[in-house]
């Protein structure tokens, strides 16, 4: 049996405004000993920023910002910019975020060369409704659960909403000179792959989401993915392939769960999965993960590794930041007799 170590709690909101809500879901960056944290920051009414702070090793925070580093700016991301991932790829921080107006969720990004100063460039997902995407959506011959999910959000939110992305991230290493963009068109998780940013047009997006299903990268199978799955860490290469570290959403009687999954990538061809648990990595057990803004939730969004161990940086309940520690050579061996092919 795998042995999963909750480290416990390292943020929980302050009495600042722009935190005094909830902190949650964080980007973890490792330079040396340092672990650079941007985490989503909640204030009153719901409204999202990033906020920053750095950790001596993988648990001890030793410099929090008092402010946000990052706050919306443009209409598309008036209600919110979330749940940030950071990956560093040929000298370049990239951050991807979820942009929320207060009715679409899209991806949007930043970039920097210090992880001081980011600059935004905007968003990158299709600006088209379901309905649109419908069309699409049958050509590519997708199972019922991406209609079943068109449907929910038309109903959630309305008519005309925009197709709802997030959990979006790179990989930290081009595929044949191509960046490859790991996203979440509800219920699996995709990737993309392109020359250079300029190229995601709307009509780049239509040509892809007519082959929408050649470019999944896990699907949910198993019973604590029933509701769906999305990306949740920047996949890490290992020996064996690339570590994807993920959330997973179980429907039940009393609500939705969220859990942590793991999967093992091919490293030539991440659509090739090697291994994929069937069983979470770790679930909502603790008081701090099962009571909160949102109940019964662990939402991966980044790791690191120290000595032998990967550290997961998770959102507890929609309202504090905790890590979980797993030895990595064992993580890996799981995967790798998971009996995927």
């Amino acid at each position: 049996m795998l042995e999963v170590r909750k480290e416990g709690i390292v943020l929980e909101p302050t009495d600042l405004e722009f935190e005094k809500r909830a902190v949650l879901n964080p980007a973890c960056v490792k330079i040396g000993n340092d672990v650079h944290m941007f985490y989503r920051a909640v204030r009153k009414g719901n409204y999202s920023s990033i906020g920053y702070c750095r950790l001596d090793g993988p648990l001890k925070v030793v410099e929090r910002s008092k402010k946000p580093i990052m706050v919306p700016e443009f209409d598309y991301e008036k209600k919110g910019i979330e749940d940030p991932r950071i990956v560093f790829l040929e000298g370049v921080y990239y951050m991807f975020y979820t942009a929320h107006d207060g009715k679409n969720a899209l991806v949007a990004y930043a970039t920097s060369k210090d992880l001081k100063k980011f600059k935004k460039k905007g968003v990158i997902t299709p600006r088209m409704t379901y309905d649109e995407a419908e069309n699409f959506f049958t050509e590519s011959k997708l199972k019922d659960r991406y209609f079943f999910f068109e449907s929910f959000y038309k109903t959630e939110h309305a008519k005309d909403v925009l197709l709802w992305e997030k959990d979006s991230f790179l990989f930290p290493k081009k595929f044949k000179g191509k960046f490859a963009l790991v996203h979440r068109i509800l219920p699996d998780i995709q990737v993309i792959y392109f020359n250079d940013f300029r190229e995601l047009t709307n009509k780049f997006w239509e040509n892809y989401l007519k082959h929408l299903g050649e470019y999944v990268v896990l699907e949910s199978k198993y019973w604590y993915e029933s509701r769906n799955i999305g990306g949740g860490c920047p996949p890490i290469e290992t020996k064996n392939g690339w570590l994807l570290i993920y959330h997973a959403v179980e429907d039940s009687n009393e609500g939705r769960i969220y859990h942590a999954g793991a999967a093992l990538l091919d490293k030539k061809n991440p659509c090739r999965v090697i291994g994929h648990l069937k069983n979470p990595i770790f679930s909502p057990e603790k008081k701090w993960e099962i009571k909160g803004n949102v109940n019964n939730v662990v939402f991966p969004t980044s790791v690191v590794v120290f000595d032998d161990r990967l550290y997961i940086y998770y959102g507890a309940a929609d309202k504090r930041i905790a890590v979980a520690s797993v030895n990595m050579d064992e993580l890996l061996e799981k995967l790798l007799k998971s009996g995927e092919k």
